[in-house]
């Protein structure tokens, strides 16, 4: 356990009580867990306070666990340039609840919550834009569900006859096989494609 880490832990969780639920460390990095309604601070509080100062937003994603009440976490990755020290805030939600965008605190937060809305659907209340950014404007669900069909719900195309693109539900073009995945090494009781080139005359001398 890294001790500069469970330091600025126990200070963050002293100075914040009402907003940290928890903290950890995995990979040397420190994890918070934060109650949702309590995030705007903290993120005010990792970036002003002289201990932090987590001035750069690197990142927020987004995490599904269907099976949880709460099926979603939204991740934020922060960095301190001043401390050379990287922090990881967690956040839960579930599918009808509200974030609070981070977009008043980090500028960079805009585009990210954008991302996660699309691609999950999570939530962000007072975001200026959020709409998607990755997926088609009529795009039908979130692809980063762990409920979202791996083969989608609809493919586009271009009709030369009507002279535009077309939207039409997903036809798999191939039926479903069975592939013997058997290693020949293994010994198939079959001749595999090639090997019966084996049972002929030998080829040249040596």
């Amino acid at each position: 356990m890294n001790q500069a880490l469970q330091e600025l832990g126990d200070y963050i969780q002293n100075a914040m009580p009402e907003a940290v639920a928890g903290a950890s460390q995995d990979h040397d990095e420190l994890i918070l867990e934060c109650r949702r309604d309590s995030l705007r601070r903290l993120l005010i509080f990792l970036r002003d306070d002289s201990n932090c100062l987590f001035k750069v937003l690197a990142d927020i994603c987004g995490v599904d666990y269907p099976d949880l009440p709460e099926r979603f976490c939204v991740v934020y990755n922060l960095l301190s340039l001043r401390h050379n020290q990287r922090i990881r805030v967690k956040v839960r939600c579930g599918e009808d609840d509200l974030v609070p965008s981070a977009t008043s605190i980090f500028s960079s937060a805009g585009w990210y919550e954008r991302e996660t809305w699309d691609l999950y659907g999570v939530m962000f209340s007072d975001h200026p834009d959020l709409r998607r950014i990755l997926t088609d404007y009529g795009f039908d669900g979130h692809p980063m569900r762990k409920d979202f069909p791996l083969t989608g719900r609809v493919e586009v195309r271009y009709d030369e006859e009507q002279k535009r693109v077309v939207y039409e539900p997903v036809k798999l073009t191939q039926a479903f096989r069975s592939f013997d995945f058997m290693s020949p090494w293994e010994g198939a009781e079959y001749v595999l494609p090639g090997d019966e080139k084996a049972d002929g005359p030998a080829r040249g001398g040596g």
